[in-house]
């Protein structure tokens, strides 16, 4: 009985042993082949596939860069003239699409309380000394042609500037009156929304139609 059981294994492991290498494929016993062209017809979108160089490999794995930072700014007011030129510059410049606009724009005259124009610097200096007494507030006009003078306060509007002239008669100023220091001014406001370091330098080039005026940050 032993002999019978062992026969029969050994039996048993032959029949085993040729069906693995194959040999019983004519009786159409035998597994299923894994050779190379029975792995590629059971690959899934074989032809996404990809082979990537090592350098390849750390660009794809490296985070994207974070965005450079940006900031608004400001021009103007540029009249009617200024504003062709500068359009003009900024399209022959081939700046990014939505990275500059030209904003129509009212700038407010200016009114002042104003005390001058002085015989010369002595008679300023001695004027200046008394409302200096009076703990007035005073500078020079930003109009050239009403220097040497002083101003003792700038306000949108005629009405605001008169009524400040009547508080500082009543604080003992006799010679001051309003003058108008700027008219009002109609034009262009340049706009750089969202302008990066690369966007100001291209600025910097266009300095000779800017009308020497400052970029400066949007309020």
């Amino acid at each position: 009985m032993l002999r019978f059981f062992v026969l029969a294994l050994l039996l048993l492991n032959g029949v085993y042993f040729a069906w693995s290498q194959g040999f019983l494929r004519s009786y159409g016993l035998a597994p299923a082949q894994q050779s190379e062209p029975q792995r590629l017809a059971q690959q899934i979108k074989p032809e996404a596939l990809q082979v990537l160089t090592l350098q390849e490999l750390n660009v794809k794995e490296a985070p994207p860069a974070p965005p450079k930072p940006t900031t608004c700014w400001q021009a103007g007011v540029f009249d009617e003239a200024q504003g062709r030129l500068l359009r003009e510059a900024l399209v022959a410049a081939d700046l990014p699409a939505g990275a500059w606009s030209l904003d129509p724009v009212v700038a407010p005259g200016r009114w002042i309380v104003y005390m001058g124009k002085f015989a010369n610097a002595q008679a300023l200096a001695k004027k200046s000394a008394e409302l200096a007494a009076l703990q007035l507030k005073i500078e020079p006009p930003k109009d050239p042609a009403l220097r040497p003078g002083l101003s003792l306060g700038g306000f949108e509007t005629e009405a605001a500037a008169n009524a400040a002239l009547a508080t500082l008669v009543e604080r003992g100023v006799r010679t001051a009156r309003v003058l108008p220091e700027r008219a009002e001014v109609r034009g262009v406001l340049l706009r750089l929304p969202a302008a990066d370091d690369a966007l100001r330098g291209k600025m910097e080039d266009l300095k000779p139609v800017l009308a020497d005026k400052a970029l400066i940050p949007c309020p």
